[in-house]
């Protein structure tokens, strides 16, 4: 009786496994196809999903080159110097340092009174060179032998006010100066004229560009950047030989003209082509 028992059992499951490892049972296939339509979509969702973040994370740029042309300008603006420098030295030359010395001491400072007298300010004068040098014999097959010895003593005046050069130059000179060198004229202020000569030098930068653009057919744009170059000044030169000649006795001023400084200026310039 338990033996038939167990049987049945035995022929029930297998029956049960026998129907549910049957693929061709309907059931079966229903489970299936729904199993298969989900794994789809879920590769799908994830296919998608890369692709949407491999987007997001390495977008592509999008730029685009602007096309132009590099040109250069030069301003120039002509300014009347307001500043005077010059030289002025005494040279001695006596048989002992002492003696030479002593009369260098008294010419210079006699120099020094006469500039003062004739307007120019302490803080105007400035000693720029002081020096004593053995005068010496140098004759052949013999050893050298002082003669004497040379004392020079040169100040150097700045002064503002330039037409009061020829006054003081002659002034030195009646005081007993005997050297003379660096007469230059220059402008105190360096700012005098940048403004206009900035914007004359712009204005031919954008000229140039101009003349550029038109030839290649293209229109110009916007300065997309501007940069101030190396500027100077062009001085003329003013020699001082006649003031060297000049002898003590004269009594006229030195005769000077401080003419014109050239101040100029550059820029470069990048303008947009369209």
């Amino acid at each position: 009786m338990n033996g038939q028992m167990m049987s049945r059992k035995r022929m029930v499951l297998w029956r049960r496994v026998s129907r549910t490892s049957d693929l061709s049972h309907p059931r079966f296939e229903k489970e299936s196809k729904v199993n298969a339509q989900l794994m789809v979509a879920v590769l799908a969702f994830s296919v998608a999903s890369a692709v949407d973040a491999q987007v997001v994370s390495h977008p592509v740029p999008q730029i685009r080159g602007l096309e132009s042309v590099s040109v250069s300008g030069t301003g120039k603006v002509s300014l009347v110097p307001d500043r005077v420098t010059f030289t002025l030295g005494v040279q001695t030359i006596a048989p002992t340092v002492d003696d030479a010395v002593s009369q260098n001491n008294t010419k210079v400072a006699r120099v020094i009174a006469a500039l003062k007298r004739s307007g120019a300010a302490e803080k105007e004068i400035q000693t720029a060179n002081f020096f004593i040098m053995p005068q010496q014999d140098y004759s052949q097959g013999q050893l050298p032998r002082i003669l004497g010895y040379q004392v020079s003593n040169n100040v150097t005046v700045t002064r503002d006010k330039v037409g009061d050069a020829g006054r003081l130059l002659q002034a030195g000179i009646s005081a007993g100066v005997n050297q003379a060198s660096g007469l230059n004229f220059t402008v105190a202020d360096p700012t005098r004229g940048r403004e206009a000569a900035l914007k004359a030098a712009f204005e031919d930068a954008r000229a140039k560009a101009q003349i550029l653009a038109e030839s290649a057919g293209r229109t110009l744009g916007r300065a997309m950047m501007i940069s101030e170059g190396a500027s100077g000044q062009i001085q003329p030169p003013y020699p001082m030989g006649r003031v060297m000649t000049m002898k003590a006795e004269a009594q006229a001023d030195v005769p000077v003209e401080q003419g014109t400084e050239e101040v100029i200026f550059m820029v470069s310039a990048v303008f947009e082509l369209r």
